[in-house]
């Protein structure tokens, strides 16, 4: 799947590059506003997690996602552009009555559900990543940006800084309250130190939709029943 989505993407720029360089209309493109900056909020979900897993999945699953980009326009189409920079995705998944034994010493990691014994209010998984962008873009209105359809389609590459639990308000199976604070707990050793996704991209102006797929798993090899794979679909803000 990888090869034939990077086969995909090379063959679009070598269309791009090559495929009108006489007839396209030279623009003066200097200074430009491009979707130099992306900030995007989704909806997130867990594909192919086991039913065990996905049925404890509640509430509003959020991503957060904050780039910085360059972009640079072919010579031959100023319609067309090379779009990469750097930034911080984020993503928060909500378990209801399930907690996760990050902090466990055995080789696979615990999904323990709480039903009849203690259990937190709130529960989630936050993971956060340094990225790399990088998008193969198209612009009706190179020279006006903020009035110009939008699309692009890529890779990202990410390294795992950050995976914590988190809970709050413990609870007894009979709903009396244990603990009113925070319990948190914090460690990477069950997960891909790595990842990488496809992207896409849809912009009117500013305002547009954007999906993210991980085609690696997130966790390593042996360590979780399946390979449960991040999908962020949700709306992206960019401009300058």
């Amino acid at each position: 799947m990888r090869r034939s989505s990077l086969a995909f993407i090379l063959t679009l720029l070598a269309y791009a590059g090559f495929g009108q360089q006489k007839s396209n209309k030279q623009l003066d493109l200097g200074g430009r506003a491009n979707d130099h900056f992306m900030l995007q909020f989704s909806n997130d979900s867990w594909r192919e997690a086991p039913d065990s897993i996905d049925s404890r999945i509640k509430g509003f699953n959020r991503g957060l996602n904050i780039y910085f980009m360059l972009d640079k326009p072919f010579r031959s189409n100023k319609k067309w552009s090379i779009g990469a920079g750097v930034g911080i995705a984020s993503s928060h998944i909500f378990l209801e009555k399930m907690q996760i034994g990050l902090g466990g010493t055995g080789q696979e990691l615990a999904f323990t559900k709480t039903d009849s014994s203690a259990s937190f209010k709130k529960y989630k998984l936050a993971t956060s990543y340094l990225e790399i962008p990088l998008e193969f873009r198209f612009s009706s209105k190179p020279d006006d940006p903020n009035k110009s359809v939008k699309v692009a389609i890529g890779l990202k590459g990410g390294l795992l800084i950050n995976a914590h639990t988190k809970g709050k308000e413990l609870e007894s199976a009979d709903g009396e309250r244990l603990l009113n604070g925070v319990q948190k707990q914090s460690s990477k050793q069950y997960f891909n130190s790595s990842r990488l996704a496809l992207t896409a991209r849809f912009n009117y102006g500013v305002w547009g939709i954007f999906g993210a797929y991980n085609l690696t798993p997130m966790f390593k090899s042996g360590v979780a029943s399946q390979d449960i794979r991040l999908l962020q679909v949700g709306v992206v803000l960019s401009g300058l």
